[in-house]
């Protein structure tokens, strides 16, 4: 998401938690809405909700992001299990997520 159409600033966030050795380097951080920081926390693994495994999170980072996801419109779709599991744990497609993609295309963002 665009943090322009959003109603809060962005947080720069470790994708190796501090909390668990992430150092603050550029190749720990993140630029991530609020949402997702908080939903991540100290975490480093998420559910699959297909297989009830635990899974890494996608690291933006390391990943590519086509591995893991793909575009239907303006939903984010699995292409793994990391995808499956970052879409459910951080409810990626939520209305309001898929509504502001939508504002996004209007202004030139998606």
């Amino acid at each position: 998401m665009h943090q322009s159409l959003q109603g809060a600033t962005f947080h720069v966030e470790h994708i190796v938690p501090s909390s668990r050795g992430g150092i603050s380097e550029m190749e720990n951080l993140a630029w991530a809405c609020p949402g997702c920081n908080l939903k991540k926390s100290d975490r480093m693994e998420v559910v699959d909700p297909a297989t009830q495994s635990l899974v890494r999170l996608f690291d933006p980072r390391r990943d590519d992001w086509s591995e893991h996801f793909a575009w239907e419109e303006f939903r984010i779709v699995p292409m793994s299990p990391i995808g499956r599991a970052m879409i459910d744990a951080f409810d990626l497609n939520h209305l309001r997520r898929q509504l502001i993609r939508q504002a996004e295309r209007m202004f030139g963002f998606f």
